[in-house]
């Protein structure tokens, strides 16, 4: 079977040589956990239930969790132990199903999910650089949607994720997730279904959040979806110009407005102190 899964659309065999996400068609994971840094409405009492997939289909040049994404750190897992990991999160407590960074393994992730519904909200954590119809397959297995929305502009795609068409695969990406799951749901201030949208404000690029807010505010009405504002960027090795600094208060602040000013109130915002290295989880392969 040659792969069509994302928007790269390699055709690779992925039987007998890697595709462009860096993986064969086996599920390959870094960490199962209880992670306590996604939104809060996420994590609930103890914690999503985060599952670390390795491989990526972008290469953004300031990924924190690089050593999985293009590192190839991971193990290789069956679809039945990647069934026995979901179970094991929910016996601890987890407040969802927290797939990170799946799309390469989708196939698989889909037959361990299976056919009956589960007992917390499945999460589709996602760079938002989606082919819709691969995302067409996940309709009624995937309950919350929680997609990046990086670039509004090509330049900044293609100059820090090699992905100048990111928008244009984007955008109707996340208006299919939305067509599946319809406005958020909140029960007792955890999400059951929906779509939450991250934008990541990079450091000198406030033009780019603009417009990705502008696109979520004439997009759509209020209630139907929420917005993660985050100023969680941290400058990794090698950076150079303005990826080798951090987000400004003035920035942030100048996003956040922008952000209020457009009427997008249903979501969040972070604390700079999120900038922060310990914020990234040790990839062990603890939990697998």
């Amino acid at each position: 079977m040659l792969c069509g899964l994302c928007p790269r659309n390699c055709r690779a065999d992925r039987e007998t040589r890697p595709g462009i996400c860096g993986m064969s068609w086996e599920p390959v994971v870094a960490r199962a956990m209880l992670h306590q840094w996604e939104e809060p409405c996420l994590v609930g009492e103890k914690g999503a239930g985060a599952i670390f997939f390795s491989g990526c289909n972008l290469r953004c040049v300031y990924c924190q969790n690089r050593p999985i994404s293009q590192g190839g750190v991971g193990k290789t897992v069956s679809v039945s132990r990647l069934r026995e990991i979901f179970r094991s999160l929910i016996d601890q407590g987890a407040a969802c199903l927290d797939l990170v960074t799946p799309t390469q393994f989708a196939p698989a992730v889909l037959e361990a999910l299976g056919s009956e519904p589960w007992p917390v909200p499945v999460v589709w954590n996602c760079g938002g650089y989606e082919s819709v119809s691969a995302l067409q397959q996940l309709e009624g297995k995937v309950q919350v949607y929680l997609p990046d929305l990086k670039y509004a502009l090509p330049g900044p795609a293609e100059r820090y994720s090699a992905a100048p068409d990111y928008f244009d695969r984007a955008a109707p990406a996340i208006l299919e997730m939305f067509r599946q799951t319809g406005p958020y749901r909140m029960e007792d201030g955890q999400l059951k279904s929906g779509v939450l949208i991250r934008h990541l404000l990079l450091p000198g690029e406030l033009e780019n959040t603009r417009r990705c807010i502008d696109w979520v505010a004439e997009t759509f009405r209020p209630g139907d979806v929420l917005f993660s504002l985050m100023s969680q960027y941290t400058p990794q090795p090698g950076a150079v110009g303005a990826l080798a600094r951090h987000v400004t208060r003035a920035e942030y602040r100048a996003a956040a407005a922008y952000m209020e000013n457009c009427g997008i109130a249903s979501g969040y915002t972070q604390e700079r102190t999120s900038a922060r290295e310990e914020y990234t989880p040790e990839f062990d392969l603890s939990g697998l």
